[in-house]
């Protein structure tokens, strides 16, 4: 028996109570492989919602529509409006929650369907103020209630034959590379997705971050890649790197360190956090 028939079985189970199905999209695997599997069983009772904006790399929207495409969708590009918002700039420790709740509120107008998200199970362990403005709109989490992890997710995307979707390293928004307390900057997000880029080409790492500090730019790499990176190579390319940054307006001493999840997240005083 198919080891993900299960999983399936009960994530048709909880798409198929929904009368009509508005999907948001990040160009990610996760909500890639619900649309996918959502739109193919239940057609045109699904559609597709995916926002734009400086936090949101290029690759992501052209992936999307790429497979909105192939797939058939209806694929709606909004603009979520989120840096309209000072508290979202601000970048505070809740700055998810400013992000989703501008996501969900540019998608309500446009329909009446049930929103739904790609978080997955794994999502729940971590401290993700996004869920609570996913609640606040009434959003639902078809893999939560399905019981499906995130190595799971990725075993549908194999099933569905979205093998490149399915291998996809995770890819949080380019804001999550800020420093908690620095403040989002379109143009800096530039250069942060400029400089992984960069880094992307010269090493072919497995996984780069650029993360920005209030002392500088840090490269974050995976230990095999760092582990290779010697000089005079490591000097070179510290240097383009902050000449990326130099010709937008920023000067930014630049190092290299291990990759570490979520690293540039610094939670303080999580229990004094409002959402009001």
């Amino acid at each position: 028996m198919n080891a993900i028939a299960a999983p399936l079985d009960r994530l048709e189970a909880a798409l198929a109570a929904l009368d009509t199905i508005a999907c948001a999209v990040s160009g990610g695997v996760d909500s890639l492989t619900l649309a996918t599997f959502a739109h193919r069983r239940f057609g045109s009772r699904v559609a597709m919602f995916h926002a734009v904006s400086p936090a949101v790399p290029e690759e992501a929207t052209l992936r999307s529509q790429a497979l909105a495409d192939r797939e058939g969708w209806t694929l709606t590009i909004i603009d979520a409006g989120e840096f309209a918002n000072s508290q979202y700039r601000a970048n505070p420790v809740n700055r998810c929650y400013f992000c989703k709740t501008s996501l969900y509120g540019a998608i309500r107008p446009a329909t009446t369907s049930q929103i739904v998200s790609g978080t997955n199970l794994d999502d729940l362990g971590e401290y993700r103020p996004g869920l609570d403005a996913a609640a606040e709109h009434g959003v639902r989490h078809p893999f939560v209630e399905a019981g499906i992890d995130k190595a799971t997710v990725r075993a549908i995307a194999r099933e569905l034959g979205l093998g490149d979707v399915a291998e996809l390293p995770s890819a949080p928004c380019l804001s999550s590379r800020i420093e908690t307390g620095i403040g989002i900057d379109p143009v800096m997000l530039a250069g942060v997705h400029a400089a992984e880029k960069l880094v992307g080409e010269r090493l072919a790492p497995r996984t780069v971050r650029c993360r920005v500090r209030a002392k500088g730019a840090v490269i974050e790499l995976d230990g095999g890649t760092l582990a290779g990176l010697v000089e005079p190579a490591r000097s070179a390319l510290a240097a383009e790197v902050a000449q990326l940054f130099a010709e937008r307006g920023f000067t930014l001493d630049v190092a290299f360190a291990p990759y570490r999840t979520g690293s540039a997240f610094l939670v303080r005083k999580l229990e004094s956090v409002s959402t009001a």
